[in-house]
């Protein structure tokens, strides 16, 4: 016979009322005397086991989490941590969450000795709330809600998942586009820095979700995701990257359609390399020349990854490369500066590396990491003919910096960034962050 309800809760709840019914049955007194001498059960045992079953029934009503997604795991449902936690439940509501305060304090003068630039900043940079619900063993919708800068909200990304097999699902919403190390992975906590690659907000436009759908899935080592979502909006494309082209969901063109897909492999806990590619239009009919025609803006984004965590070390390390059709007709329409085109190619990657401190002794915190990032980032790697660099987007920035984590949900880390350009206008950055998820 089908139940109405699941096992587990039929099998606690039968427990419960036998237990119950045995321990208020009448019985006389002589009764009672020998049963007292033969059952060694007490009153309290019967009391703690009825009060250990309303504990699992409660569990089982309430969806609380009954187990803990492996970091791999995680990683091939293209979600962090917190993010996964609707995974881990067998039916119900989740909530999770994770949040950023972020101190910025830029150096007096640039590399050439010029004061002004920008002003420090103190910023709560994000608090988000994931909500998630795990309708039955195939179906799970999952989300994340988004405050910026205490006071911009945004719908990060918003999906349902349907479980075709236990290696294979689909997936549709709006969807993370499953590029590099950190768009999908964007928990304080799991990327390394007090804030994220630049290479992965210019290039790779992080964080980064479209409207979609497509398929996951993983097979021994191997894991791949593939989606079919809303193409990129080129006229918001400038000479700093790709970033403003991102439609975030909200009302999204959708004259051109884009691919995005990523394939990992882990070949043992700790240690994963991949590739992602995104392609796909982005003029979506909106750019167009002096007669009136359509200006065609394929994009193209390309990037190679790899991490690897053993003993204590973790190292990271990103290729991106991105190129942008007919940019100098379009950098023409739109009209941008010959200073400041949108690039024909794009170009930039990082190699970070970190060592925990405390990993090979026997320690109440969690974590003490000095780290050392070095990137490269051109945005205007290659530009059109008729215009000229901008030079200020060829910069390189080498970062030192340490995060402790007393517990492994909460960081805090600080960093000194020396950051240069081809233009001598770089200027170097203190920052300190303080991040936590849950």
């Amino acid at each position: 016979m089908k139940l109405p309800f699941s096992k587990p809760l039929f099998y606690s709840i039968f427990s419960a009322l036998v237990i119950c019914l045995l321990y208020a049955t009448p019985v006389d007194a002589q009764e009672n005397e020998t049963e007292a001498e033969e059952n060694t059960t007490t009153t309290e045992d019967l009391e703690r086991q009825i009060a250990i079953l309303a504990e699992e029934i409660e569990q089982i009503r309430s969806g609380e989490a009954e187990e803990e997604l492996t970091e791999a795991e995680s990683r091939a449902l293209g979600v962090a941590p917190s993010a996964s936690k609707v995974y881990g439940i067998e039916r119900g509501v989740s909530i999770a969450g994770y949040g950023e305060v972020l101190l910025e304090n830029y150096a007096s003068n640039n590399q050439s000795g010029v004061g002004g630039g920008a002003a420090s900043k103190f910023d709560a940079l994000r608090a988000i709330i994931y909500t998630g619900y795990r309708f039955n063993d195939k179906i799970v919708f999952n989300s994340e809600i988004e405050i910026e800068h205490a006071k911009e909200a945004y719908l990060e990304f918003a999906y349902v998942d349907y479980n075709l097999t236990d290696n294979f699902t689909l997936r549709g919403g709006l969807l993370l586009i499953p590029l590099g190390l950190v768009n999908e992975f964007h928990e304080p906590n799991v990327f390394i820095g007090a804030k994220r690659p630049v290479t992965e907000q210019a290039i790779i436009p992080s964080t980064w979700r479209e409207n979609g759908g497509g398929v996951l899935g993983n097979f021994g080592p191997v894991s791949f995701r593939a989606y079919v979502v809303n193409g990129m909006n080129g006229q918001k494309f400038a000479s700093k990257g790709l970033r403003g082209g991102r439609q975030k969901g909200g009302k999204a063109l959708a004259g051109d359609m884009a691919f995005a897909g990523r394939l990992d492999v882990t070949p043992t806990p700790g240690v994963f390399a991949g590739v992602g590619i995104y392609r796909g239009g982005s003029d979506q009919g909106q750019v167009k020349d002096s007669n009136g025609n359509e200006i065609s803006m394929g994009t193209t984004i390309v990037e190679v990854h790899g991490q690897a965590q053993f003993r204590g070390l973790d190292l990271r390390g990103l290729f991106a490369h991105a190129s942008v059709d007919n940019a100098g007709a379009a950098s023409t329409a739109l009209g941008l500066s010959s200073g400041k085109p949108i690039a024909d190619e794009l170009r930039g990657g990082y190699f970070q590396v970190g060592y925990n401190l405390l990993s090979q002794v026997d320690s109440p915190i969690a974590s003490l990491m000095p780290y050392v990032r070095l990137e490269k980032v051109d945005t205007q790697y290659r530009v059109p003919t008729g215009f000229t660099r901008d030079l200020s987007r060829d910069g390189t920035y080498k970062t030192i910096g340490i995060e402790l984590k007393p517990i492994n949900n909460v960081a805090l880390k600080a960093e000194y960034a020396v950051i240069t350009n081809a233009a001598n206008s770089g200027r170097n950055q203190f920052n300190i962050n303080l991040g936590y998820a849950f």
